[in-house]
């Protein structure tokens, strides 16, 4: 029978850090997308809490890949949370649309804004995130827009980091422990490029279908449109261009609408745009 490796002592500081923090909150909301830790940090909120204290909050908009929508919606389910999908067209903001650099911060920011709107609504709750201790390492415009606003990131407070969110997600029984990492759809194109529903579209389709064929890998379709550019893990780069597979790859994103199929030869990597 198989078991899990025991938690470290060390993790299990962090984790009873995080309760403190969260039982200190009393009510949250938690803007929750489905991926690795913003799931962990609402089955963390319920356990500390309980699911009358907590509100999940998803956004549902153009850069949200349907992939990760179920899978918020199906996890919520099973904690039987407290769950609303805010549907909302964040190309409409011109900020957003031209896809600068400092995009993120403008999506953000807005998103964090209709957040806080609901939770005040339903009662002033406050409103945390999933930022986690690794992400102080990382380009992220959209955490100087969340501390502008007052939204707590406990994970990150706890100084839990990507790894330990996977192993307490595996030993909660989350689905999501070992789900590759996700980002939103605009981050696969260039910066300067307009964003459109078409290319988001397209994006989204295309990595749905490398996904069918390197099931549970960290990928990515860069959007040069026509040309699509694939980042693969060092492992999957020779299976990649051997044929049948490479036949197949480049049928499949043929159809999306790519005309020219290129993989680059240095592999995933965060933030290549």
């Amino acid at each position: 029978m198989h078991t899990d490796p025991p938690i470290s002592n060390t993790i299990k500081a962090k984790q009873a850090r995080l309760n403190a923090i969260l039982s200190a909150l009393g009510t949250v909301a938690v803007a929750y997308s489905g991926g690795v830790d913003s799931s962990y940090l609402l089955a963390a909120c319920i356990d500390a809490l309980g699911t009358d204290q907590v509100l999940a909050l998803t956004v549902d908009s153009p850069l949200t890949s349907r992939a990760e929508l179920g899978t918020a919606i199906d996890l919520a389910r099973q904690l039987g949370a407290r769950h609303q999908v805010l549907v909302v067209d964040e190309l409409a903001q011109d900020t957003v649309r031209a896809n600068a650099p400092d995009r993120c911060y403008h999506c953000k920011r807005a998103r964090f804004e209709m957040l806080l709107s609901v939770a005040r609504a339903a009662g002033s709750l406050q409103v945390v995130h999933g930022e986690n201790a690794d992400d102080r390492f990382d380009y992220r415009p959209g955490t100087l827009a969340a501390r502008e606003l007052g939204i707590r990131a406990p994970l990150a407070e706890a100084d839990l980091t990507k790894a330990e969110i996977r192993t307490l997600s595996r030993q909660r029984g989350l689905p999501t422990w070992d789900h590759p990492a996700a980002a939103c759809l605009a981050s696969r194109i260039p910066y300067g490029t307009a964003l459109t529903p078409e290319a988001l579209a397209r994006v989204e389709q295309a990595e749905s279908a490398l996904q069918r064929l390197f099931p549970g890998q960290q990928l990515r379709v860069r959007d040069h449109y026509p040309i699509a550019r694939i980042e693969l893990p060092d492992d999957a780069l020779e299976d990649a261009v051997r044929a049948p597979l490479r036949d197949t790859i480049v049928e499949r994103l043929h159809a999306v609408g790519y005309r020219y199929v290129t993989l680059d030869l240095r592999g995933y990597r965060m933030g290549s745009l």
